[in-house]
């Protein structure tokens, strides 16, 4: 039977040995005055030494948390869809991914609103490299996507993890996260990657690839920021890409993509639950599809359509839809004053000589109208 040690989260036991080796951290320190900041060190200190498991954690420390970040760099946080969801069931949430931290965050802030099962979360190990914030991920339930093996280690790990989200979301009964694709989307156009459902694939033992899934409950996620904090810090890889040059990652980069996450104006967020992709779907994806990568292609095309159906879009994607392409088409989704605040924000943060950076931060922001308008050409 395999423990899953390299990439579990804590057990109930260890949970109050950690937070008693790091609540004197200088980040675990600088959390919990975030958090209640009208309380005593020393109410705060029976807060934290009141949590014995990682749900105690979750609930009575990061639900606050995430409260706090609302209401400090928000406008309001909104969700829809989570009613068609039962209390006491797991779900497997595919979620779009912008926002290292707060993705899970506020899906967990609005499954706890909503009396759900929270998730487990899958997080990149190259994202806790620090041992703080590697205890952090364990407390919060996090579990570890090793990065950067060989291809031997890479089948060997990516074995391990499919039977560690079979083992959470069959015999647990616990939900899981994990995002639709390997990293952050950059460029703001959302789209599953056949890789990451193929890892998932890799857990379903005798049975067939769509008999497994449909065992699953996979409800796709969008989650939309009204401005994305980390825009400009995701502009040098874009921009390096569309230029077909290597991108290589600077040590910090993640660290302050996080801080800039939780501390940057985000206007308006919206958390949205798409339909449930029951095993009725699964099965005629079997029927109709023969080959597991044909199946592979349809499932990943249905997890997309439901994400850009779902997916809010805020007067920031429409205007930026509409300077790209120099156009009034979507006027009526924005006011003047919202159009003079996003092309204010736009000055900031882009060389308007530069032709490619305003175009790739455009088509950041345009992209989810560009795939929500891709929908109507399909039924057509």
């Amino acid at each position: 039977m395999q423990d899953f040690e390299e990439i579990r989260f804590y057990n109930e036991k260890e949970v109050q040995e950690s937070l008693q080796h790091y609540i004197k951290h200088p980040m675990m320190k600088a959390l919990l005055h975030f958090t209640f900041p009208e309380k005593t060190s020393e109410e705060i200190k029976d807060i934290v030494l009141s949590c014995k498991s990682i749900r105690d954690f979750q609930t009575k420390i990061i639900y606050h948390s995430v409260g706090k970040i609302i209401e400090k760099s928000t406008d309001g946080v909104t969700d829809s869809g989570f009613d068609k969801l039962k209390p006491g069931e797991s779900y497997f949430f595919l979620s779009t991914h912008r926002d290292i931290i707060l993705d899970t965050s506020l899906l967990n802030y609005t499954l706890y609103n909503h009396n759900l099962v929270m998730t487990a979360s899958a997080i990149g190990d190259n994202l806790v490299q620090k041992t703080f914030l590697m205890a952090l991920s364990k407390l919060n339930r996090n579990f570890l996507v090793r990065r950067k093996l060989s291809p031997r280690e890479m089948l060997k790990s990516s074995i391990e993890l499919s039977t560690f989200i079979r083992k959470m979301l069959l015999e647990d009964k616990r939900s899981v996260w994990m995002a639709q694709r390997e990293g952050r989307t950059k460029d703001g156009s959302d789209y599953t990657q056949q890789g990451v459902l193929k890892m998932i694939g890799m857990g379903k033992d005798d049975l067939s690839l769509t008999e497994y899934f449909g065992k699953l409950k996979i409800v796709p996620i969008s989650i939309s920021y009204e401005f994305d904090p980390t825009d400009v810090l995701k502009m040098p890889e874009i921009l390096s890409k569309r230029m077909k040059e290597k991108y290589v990652k600077a040590p910090d980069e993640d660290f302050k993509s996080i801080i800039q996450g939780i501390l940057g104006i985000k206007g308006r967020i919206h958390v949205s639950a798409g339909d449930l992709m029951d095993a009725s779907l699964f099965a005629e994806i079997g029927q109709d599809f023969g080959s597991v990568n044909e199946q592979l292609k349809v499932i990943a095309s249905k997890v997309d359509q439901e994400i850009h159906k779902n997916y809010k879009l805020w007067p920031s994607n429409y205007i930026a839809h509409d300077l790209l392409n120099n156009t009034d088409r979507y006027a009526s989704k924005y006011t003047f004053k919202e159009k003079r605040r996003f092309e204010r924000r736009l000055k900031r943060r882009v060389d308007f000589k530069n032709s490619l950076e305003l175009n790739s931060y455009l088509l950041m922001y345009a992209n989810p109208v560009i795939n929500r308008e891709g929908l109507y050409d399909k039924e057509d």
